[in-house]
């Protein structure tokens, strides 16, 4: 019988019910999802030892931004090296990893506090918690792709809405259990990580034991693939070595990252922001509601706009992404002047719903360009671009934002000169989808070449195999 682990262990036999599926990749996604949370462990953290108030001891903000940055680097890099082996293993085992890493995170972190050594909140949430990130990440991605080969778009935004909504979930949680937690001796930090490690851990193990991926060339009952295909989606496969050698990947990374990097600096300011711009008329309580109103609009266009894609197509659904985001950009300064809040705030919501569209939608343009059989792979690789959005966004808000202050430049118009910056960098994205084509003929597999996944290599033109008219590689 093959291992508890093994994907033949969790490949079903005909009449499945496909729909069984989604909760699984949402039990994994709406525990990760509370990475965006994490700011609310900021200010406690600040008063470990002070309790009431910070002492000289405590750490600073400074220090404790460098948690979520270095969870966000490893998210990315572990996305990139764990995609082909999450393609050899299966989803179970690598769902099982992720929730060991992510809750095994929370309790290393929770020792951190205890001992108060900043390094091993580094080591526990930043770098084994941001692996467990990544590696839940990518884990359900491919599989709902090939169990909706005819709604790729909406399979992978029911999974990644589930990582939008995780702060949703996991910010008033943390505020809840910090709130029992605490004491005169005690911010409650730590009795809240060992808290949500566990749960979190109970979480993604249902995911992974619920987790099933279809028999080999699976199809919907009824379902066939269009005879008339949309050019720019292939039934055919490339190898996950070989996409790195095609432009396609690094155009799809820079589309990525630049899309991402005009949503998440304005996302990480967004309650300052909307203060300072609208000093006086803005208050705390309000920008908090604010920010969660973006949280609920970035969720929501996960699915809205990945589901949009199925119809209109990647690439078309990335165009309204860059043309109309850059619009959107341009016009918050003369927005922000004319004293408009409720204009300003619908421009932002549209933005952050374009920016979560742009994560969930980008598997399945992945999965038209590349084929199926590797996508997780892939998309794992080209999450390496959300790690470098995540660095490169905020510090142009920011430090934009400090060189203009020092200018001179009055806090209210402080942010005019990102705004354009940021519809530049769209309108950048702009061009580089449009340069999208499809794969060179030589990239693509013969089906007898890839039974084994470390055994499988790229098509050799000079052998006379007519590869475009074989229908056994289709979803």
């Amino acid at each position: 019988m093959p291992g508890f682990f093994s994907k033949q262990r969790i490949t079903t036999s005909p009449g499945y019910n496909r729909w069984l599926v989604p909760p699984a990749a949402l039990s994994v996604h709406l525990c990760i999802g509370q990475a965006y949370a994490f700011s609310v462990f900021n200010e406690p953290l600040t008063r470990v030892i002070g309790v009431s108030a910070s002492s000289p001891d405590d750490w600073k903000l400074t220090e404790l931004g460098w948690i979520f940055s270095l969870a966000i680097v490893f998210l990315g890099i572990s996305a990139a090296f764990g995609g082909k082996w999450l393609e050899k293993v299966g989803p179970r085992l690598t769902m099982f990893v992720a929730a060991c890493c992510f809750g095994g995170g929370f309790l290393i972190s929770a020792l951190g506090i205890f001992l108060h050594q900043i390094w091993l909140l580094y080591l526990g949430y930043g770098v084994i918690g941001g692996i467990g990130l990544g590696l839940g990440y990518v884990s359900p991605v491919s599989t709902l792709i090939k169990w909706f080969p005819d709604r790729r778009g909406m399979a992978t935004g029911m999974a990644i809405m589930g990582f939008g909504g995780g702060a949703m979930i996991g910010a008033p949680l943390s505020v809840l259990l910090m709130d029992h937690f605490q004491s005169s001796v005690s911010v409650g930090v730590i009795e809240t990580f060992l808290t949500m490690g566990g749960l979190y851990f109970l979480s993604m193990m249902i995911g992974a034991l619920t987790i099933r991926t279809p028999p080999e060339d699976w199809r919907p009952e009824g379902w066939k693939p269009p005879v008339l295909r949309n050019k720019m989606i292939t039934h055919r496969h490339v190898h996950i070595d070989q996409a790195l050698k095609t432009p396609q990947f690094y155009l799809l990374w820079l589309v990525l990252c630049l899309n991402v990097t005009a949503g998440i600096g304005v996302l990480g300011q967004a309650s300052v922001m909307i203060q300072e711009i609208f000093k006086g008329l803005v208050t705390p309580a309000a920008a908090a509601g604010f920010v969660g109103l973006l949280s609920l609009f970035n969720m929501g266009g996960r699915f809205f706009w990945s589901t949009v894609s199925d119809y209109i197509g990647r690439k078309s659904t990335y165009f309204v992404f860059f043309a109309v985001g850059a619009g959107l950009y341009a016009a918050v300064p003369s927005v922000g002047m004319s004293g408009n809040i409720a204009l300003f705030i619908v421009l932002y919501a549209v933005i952050l719903s374009m920016y979560g569209g742009g994560f969930s939608s980008i598997p399945a343009y992945l999965a038209d360009i590349f084929g199926t059989r590797y996508v997780g792979g892939i998309h794992g690789r080209l999450l390496t671009a959300w790690s470098t959005a995540g660095v490169l966004g905020p510090v142009l808000v920011n430090y934009i934002r400090e060189f203009q202050i020092a200018q001179g430049i009055a806090k209210t118009d402080a942010y005019n000169v990102t705004m354009y910056i940021m519809a530049g960098i769209l309108l950048l994205g702009f061009f580089c989808n449009l340069l999208i084509k499809p794969v060179h003929e030589k990239h693509y597999m013969q089906h007898d070449e890839f039974d084994e996944l470390d055994g499988a290599y790229p098509l050799d033109e000079s052998r006379n195999t007519n590869t475009s008219t074989s229908t056994k590689t289709a979803s």
